[in-house]
C-alpha cells in the first residue's frame, strides 16, 4: 500500500511538473509574436543610435519595418492596459498611444513644414493625413464588410453605443467642410478639432464599463500578476514608443529620399505608403476579428480609429506647424491640391456616417465605398498618361467631381432615412453607470 501511495504521490508531481512546462511552452508560443515584433525593430533602431545612413529605399524599408514592429507592439500593450485603467482613461490615453506611429510620421512631417516653410512639407503633412483617413474607410472598413459577408452572409451590425463616435465624426466632418472653403488649416481650427475629441471622450467615458478581452500576446500580459503586469506593460509603451520617434525621421526622409532616386511621385508614396505601415497592425487585428465573427467589434474599433484620426490629427496639424515656425499668425501653407484633398477626405466621411447611421454596413455600401476609392485613387493616374480619357479632365481636376460623387451618393441615403440621423443625437446622451439600475441594465443585455 505504502508503494502504491508512494507511487501516486510521484506520478502527480510528474503530472504537476509536466503541466508547468506545458502552460510555459503554451505561454513562450504566445509569446513569441512579441519577440518576433521586437526582433523587426532591432535593424532600423541598431541604425539609428550608430547614427548609420543607407540608401533611401533601404533606409525607408529598415525605419518602416522598426515602425510596423513597435505598432504591434504598441497594440498589445494597448490592450493589457485596459487591465489597469479606468473607462474613460482607455478612451483618453489608449486610443492617443495605439495611433502614435501615424502621428509620429505627420508630425514629423508637421515640424519640418514649420521649419521650411517653403518646402513642400506641409504638402506631405497634409497627403499623410489624408491617405491615413481615407485608407481606414475606402479599405479597411470595406474589407470588414466582405469578410462578414463571405463567411457568414450578413451585414456588419454595430452597437448602438458607436452612435456617439458617430455623432462626433459627423460634426467634425462638418466642421472639416469650412477648412477647403477658407483656404486655410488655422490654429483656432486646429482647436476646434481637438474641442470635438474633448467633448467625444467626455460623453464615452460614461458608457458602462464592459469586460476587457484581451487576444493573443495581450492575454498573456493581463495573465501576470498586478505589479508584472503593469512593469511589463509600461516597458513595451516606454521601448515600443521609442523606437516610433527614433524611426519617424528615418522614414520619412527615406520615402522622399526614394521618390527622388526613382523618380516617383513623392506625394504619392508619403500619402499611401507611410499610412500603410503605421495603421497595418490596427488594420490586421480587425481582419483577425471579423473572421472570428466579431465584425461589429472590428468596424467599432475602426470607426473609433478614424474619429481620432479626423480629430487628434487634424488639430494637432496647425499648432505643431506654429511651434516649429514660432509664429501663429501665418497657417500651414497649402495649395489648390491640397485643399481638394481635405475636400475629398471630407465627403468621404460624409457617405460614411450616412451608411453607419443605420448602425450596419451591407456589402453593397462596402462596395461603394471602395470603389469610389479606387477611383479616386486610379483615375488620375490615367488621366496623366491619357489626358483625353476622363472628359477631357485635368488629373488636378478628378478629386473634386469625385468629392461631388460621394456627395451624391450620401443625398438619396439621408433622404431616405432622414430618421437615423436625428437618432444619432442619442450617442450624446450616453447614460452614466450610476445612472442605470441593475434592472435595466439586464433589461438591456
Amino acid at each position: 500500500m505504502r508503494d502504491l501511495w508512494l507511487r501516486v504521490v510521484f506520478c502527480k508531481r510528474v503530472a504537476k511538473r509536466y503541466c508547468h512546462a506545458l502552460c510555459e511552452t503554451m505561454n513562450l508560443k504566445k509569446l513569441l509574436p512579441i519577440l518576433f515584433a521586437a526582433l523587426m525593430t532591432m535593424p532600423g533602431l541598431c541604425l539609428r543610435l550608430a547614427g548609420g545612413h543607407l540608401a533611401p529605399l533601404f533606409m525607408a524599408l529598415a525605419a518602416g519595418a522598426a515602425i510596423l514592429g513597435a505598432s504591434f507592439l504598441l497594440l498589445w500593450a494597448c490592450d493589457a492596459a485596459q487591465a489597469d485603467i479606468s473607462q474613460a482613461l482607455a478612451l483618453a490615453v489608449v486610443a492617443l498611444i495605439a495611433v502614435l506611429p501615424e502621428y509620429s510620421v505627420d508630425m514629423y512631417f508637421t515640424w519640418q513644414a514649420g521649419k521650411f516653410p517653403d518646402g513642400d512639407y506641409a504638402h506631405f503633412a497634409i497627403a499623410n493625413m489624408t491617405g491615413a483617413n481615407r485608407l481606414l474607410i475606402g479599405v479597411a472598413w470595406g474589407m470588414i464588410a466582405l469578410i462578414c459577408w463571405v463567411r457568414f452572409k450578413r451585414p456588419v451590425r454595430i452597437e448602438k453605443d458607436r452612435r456617439t463616435e458617430l455623432f462626433f465624426l459627423g460634426l467634425s466632418t462638418l466642421y472639416a467642410f469650412v477648412i477647403p472653403f477658407k483656404g486655410t488649416l488655422a490654429w483656432y481650427d486646429g482647436l476646434v478639432f481637438l474641442g470635438i475629441y474633448a467633448w467625444y471622450i467626455a460623453v464615452a467615458g460614461r458608457r458602462p464599463c464592459g469586460e476587457l478581452e484581451a487576444e493573443g500576446p495581450a492575454l498573456v500580459l493581463v495573465a501576470l500578476p498586478k505589479a508584472k503586469r503593469r512593469l511589463a506593460t509600461l516597458a513595451l509603451f516606454l521601448f515600443a514608443g521609442g523606437v516610433i520617434l527614433a524611426n519617424a525621421a528615418p522614414f520619412c526622409e527615406g520615402l522622399v529620399g526614394t521618390g527622388k532616386q526613382f523618380g516617383l511621385n513623392q506625394f504619392l508614396l508619403v500619402q499611401w505608403l507611410a499610412p500603410i505601415a503605421s495603421e497595418a497592425p490596427e488594420f490586421i487585428v480587425a481582419l483577425v476579428f471579423a473572421w472570428r465573427g466579431q465584425a461589429g467589434m472590428a468596424l467599432g474599433s475602426l470607426l473609433s480609429a478614424k474619429l481620432n484620426q479626423w480629430t487628434l490629427l487634424v488639430g494637432m496639424i496647425p499648432g505643431v506647424f506654429a511651434l516649429s515656425h514660432g509664429s501663429f499668425e501665418h497657417p500651414l501653407p497649402m495649395g489648390a491640391l491640397q485643399l481638394h484633398e481635405i475636400l475629398l477626405t471630407a465627403a468621404q466621411s460624409f457617405l460614411a456616417v450616412s451608411l453607419l447611421a443605420s448602425l450596419r454596413l451591407t456589402i453593397g455600401g462596402a462596395i461603394l465605398l471602395f470603389g469610389l476609392f479606387f477611383g479616386q485613387l486610379i483615375l488620375p493616374l490615367l488621366v496623366t498618361a491619357n489626358p483625353q480619357l476622363f472628359f477631357g479632365l485635368a488629373a488636378w481636376q478628378i478629386h473634386p467631381v469625385f468629392s461631388t460623387l460621394y456627395f451624391a451618393a450620401a443625398a438619396p441615403i439621408i433622404a431616405n432615412h432622414p430618421g437615423r440621423f436625428f437618432r444619432l443625437a442619442d450617442g450624446f446622451r450616453v447614460p452614466a453607470p450610476a445612472d442605470v439600475s441593475p434592472v435595466e441594465l439586464a433589461a438591456k443585455a
